[in-house]
């Protein structure tokens, strides 16, 4: 009999600002015979150019990043190669984040402080084209697919003028203030503005939350 052949090496690209995380992770899969480590980020920006060039099977990916948010990075990745995997990992456990990195494309959320097993499992699940939500986490998705949440932040959404949703996009997309007035050809003040209106029909704190409702909107 002809043996079987072996299981496939999955190749990882770890996304992680936190130095001692990182090495934890690193060693941590390193450590396992089907997974290889071929990269590590540590900001949105990064991850996103990393993944392009190195084309890894699974991006594990942390929310809170400079520069770009792990959930704005994700969406930009899943665009361009839909086919690369993004695992979730996150101290980040509250129902808008969960929604929208879910929203973004990610296909599994695990909650740091996870066993290194149950880390396995999400990558496994990801890989075999499966979803994976860490028990923490799954009750809030539960109970927000029996909400009537996507209706109340569409309607809030709807109250945006033609420019604010222009610059909402934007926002999504990890833009910065000036990156946007360059995009859309406006002062920064401008800019500024719009996103003061924006947080203001939204009734939201900061640029984060906004994205959150666009994502859950289905505006982008």
């Amino acid at each position: 009999m002809s043996e079987a052949p072996a299981p496939a090496v999955a190749r990882v690209l770890i996304v992680e600002d936190d130095p001692m995380m990182q090495l934890g992770l690193e060693q941590s899969l390193s450590s396992q015979p089907h997974i290889t480590v071929v990269g590590h980020a540590d900001d949105g920006y990064l991850a996103v150019e990393a993944t392009l060039s190195l084309h890894p099977d699974i991006v594990v990916m942390d929310i809170g990043l400079p520069r770009m948010d792990g959930i704005a990075a994700t969406k930009k990745i899943k665009e361009a190669l839909p086919d690369v995997r993004v695992v979730m990992l996150t101290s980040h456990t509250t129902e808008n984040e969960v929604i929208a990195a879910l929203s973004a494309g990610a296909d599994a959320y695990c909650v740091k402080g996870a066993t290194v097993e149950r880390l396995l499992v999400a990558i496994e699940a990801a890989l075999e084209g499966a979803s994976y939500l860490d028990p923490q986490v799954a009750r809030l998705v539960m109970e927000h697919l029996k909400s009537p949440t996507n209706a109340a932040d569409a309607a809030a959404v709807s109250q945006l003028s033609q420019r604010e949703v222009e610059v909402l996009k934007l926002v999504v997309d990890g833009r910065s203030n000036p990156e946007i007035a360059a995009a859309l050809y406006l002062s920064p003040n401008t800019v500024k503005t719009h996103v003061r209106g924006i947080m203001n029909k939204l009734a939201v704190d900061d640029r984060v939350q906004a994205a959150v409702v666009a994502l859950r909107s289905g505006l982008v």
